[in-house]
Order: structure tokens, then sequence, then C-alpha cells
């Protein structure tokens, strides 16, 4: 976006702001939050944000310059944001979003919606994964893998320890854990677990390249967690510390299956705006859809893996986009066609 595109959206959000600041803020039903688009909004090539501006009628385009993209809305009551890629976008477009004076989120679901790795193990290419328990892999100590004690699994320390998974896990801990609504995710999950999700063929012939039986099986809905690490890691080594990283730190109850960059700080944000009563952490949902493995497959190593992973070339891109929106999409709409019901009472309850 140009300088002078900026300051003229300033300039309207100023505007619409003072206009605003006597009257009712609009209330928000649900807020989907996406991270990253490659283009505009509609009618080019997708990011996270488009299939839904396109497929949900956001046709309202609000400035929002204190955040990394302008916010798109429907007359349902769904806000659609675009965060910008990483933790620090993300909270910060966040908490912008939080504390806008136009739009009351005290009862406003919140649905993140984006394309992850996948473990092998786990699920296959195309799937869409409801996650529990979000951990941060960035929070804690490192030392280089070439100078690894021979006893180590890793060189990942947690904060305040001095050893891979010293225990006991120190408590209260300082954002390395977020632990959703179970209720609410279950709730989520029976809605969406029997939709069918996009196949392709080259998600069909990359994933019989494993060997894994989760890997080989067509794409599904499935539920398991989230590591969320600024860094985008890749290959066999390093998916075996994300399921132990998130055992560890759920005291294991927490399997990890997707990867994710932003979703720790989106949730950090909105634990602070909760703290301020202007959003409800019981209403926050993270799911999460396979776009590519997090490892490479037999025969390759993870260097020549991951010269192959470049966003908008996985070979499950758009499956993945797809599927955010076509599992998210069931949610969103059942809780705006029910708002006289689920306003109050949060489903699962």
């Amino acid at each position: 976006m140009s300088c002078r595109n900026r300051w003229f959206e300033l300039t309207v959000w100023v505007s619409l702001t003072l206009l605003t600041s006597c009257q009712k803020p609009r209330e928000v039903k649900v807020v989907v939050v996406t991270m990253f688009e490659r283009g505009e909004d509609a009618g080019d090539q997708p990011g996270e944000l488009q299939y839904w501006v396109e497929r949900e009628g956001l046709d309202e385009k609000i400035p929002f310059p204190q955040g990394w993209r302008s916010l798109r809305m429907n007359g349902d009551g769904v806000l659609a944001i675009c965060t910008g890629v990483g933790t620090a976008r993300a909270a910060a477009s966040i908490m912008a979003l939080g504390l806008d004076p136009r739009f009351d989120l005290r009862r406003a679901y919140w649905l993140v919606a984006g394309i992850a790795g996948i473990d092998p193990k786990d699920g296959t290419l195309g799937s869409a994964v409801w996650a529990e328990w979000v951990v941060d892999g960035d929070l804690g100590h490192e030392i280089d893998a070439r100078e690894i004690p021979a006893d180590w699994l890793t060189g990942y320390i947690p904060l305040r320890k001095s050893r891979p998974y010293e225990p006991p896990r120190r408590t209260p801990d300082e954002g390395e854990v977020y632990h959703l609504n179970p209720k609410l995710r279950e709730w989520a999950y029976q809605k969406t677990k029997d939709i069918v999700l996009m196949d392709t063929e080259a998600i069909r012939q990359r994933r019989m390249l494993f060997l894994e039986e989760n890997a080989r099986r067509p794409p599904s809905v499935l539920k398991g967690d989230t590591l969320s690490a600024g860094t985008f890691w890749h290959g066999a080594k390093l998916s075996q510390w994300a399921n132990d990283w998130v055992r560890y730190h759920t005291d294991g109850q927490g399997n990890y299956v997707t990867t994710a960059m932003e979703d720790t700080g989106t949730l950090q944000a909105l634990t602070f705006l909760a703290a301020a009563g202007r959003v409800d952490r019981n209403r926050v949902m993270v799911l999460r859809t396979a776009s590519n493995f997090d490892q490479q497959r037999p025969g390759i190593s993870a260097a020549e893996s991951l010269a192959e992973t470049k966003v908008g070339s996985y070979v499950a891109y758009l499956p993945a986009l797809d599927a955010a929106h076509r599992v998210g999409s069931v949610v969103v709409r059942e809780l705006v066609s029910n708002w006289s019901l689920w306003r109050e009472s949060t489903p699962g309850h």
C-alpha cells in the first residue's frame, strides 16, 4: 500500500471514528481471523482472507490503518480481519481491533482459520484440524545444534530450565501455552466432522509417498493441537521436537498435529482483552488446515523438502484454503443463524 493511500485510509478512519464516537458500537457476532492475503481481497489468487470475502458476502470494507489491512464485514455481523504474518503483527492487529470503539466484541466468537503444516503421523494434506491447545514454540532457551550434548534430544530448553523438558514444568507460564474451551472445540468438531473435503490427484500422489497410515488417508476433519512459532521450521527431527514440546507444556494432555505462526500472538492479545472485559476468551476457536506436511517424505532430505515448500505452491494450497472456509463457515453460519440462542450461552454448555 502506498504512503498516499495509507494516509487517505488513516484520514477516513479518523473521520469515521469521530462520527461514530457518540453512536452505539456495532455488535459483532463472529470475527474470522486470517493471517495473510496474496493480492486483493477478491478476484485474484487467494490467500486466507479471499474465500471468506467472496463466499460470505463480506462486501463492506472498513478502514483499519492501525492494523495490517482493512477489515471486511457483512450485514449478518461477521467481521474478518487479516492480521499479517507473524506473532507480532497478529498480536498488534488483534489488540487494535479489540480496542476499536466502533465495535462491540463482548459476545463475539473468534475463529482463527489458516493453513498449516501437518504431522504425517496424525493426518494428511487438505485436512482440517480443530485445536484445544496452542503451544508457543519461540519462548525458551536454545543452543546451536552442533553443540547439543550427546544425551540431549534437542537444543531447545524451556524458560528458566537448564535442560530439555526438565520437570516440573514451570507454572504459571509466560505465554507458553493457551488452553481453548474444550466444550466449544468439541461442539465445532461434531458440527463439521462429516464434511467432505477437497481431494485432488496431486494430493493423492504426494500422500502415497509417506509410510504413515494417517498420512495416506483422504483428507478429513480432525481434532489436534497446534505449535505456534515465528520460525518456519521443517523436518522429521523438528517434528519430533514439536510433539515433545507440546506434550511437555500441556502436561501430556496435548497432541501436536499442526504448525502455525501467529496463533499465540492472537491468543495473547485476546487474553489481555478478556481481562479488560472487551472479549470472551471462552468463545475462541482455532482451525488449521493442512497445505503441506511438516517434514520430508522418504528418500529426500529435510533441506530438499523445504526447498519445495513455498507459499502458493504447496500441493494442497488451494484445497487447504477451501477447507478452512468449507469447515469454518459451517460453524460461523450456525452461530449467526441462531444468534438469539448463542448470544448469551456458549455452545457445549
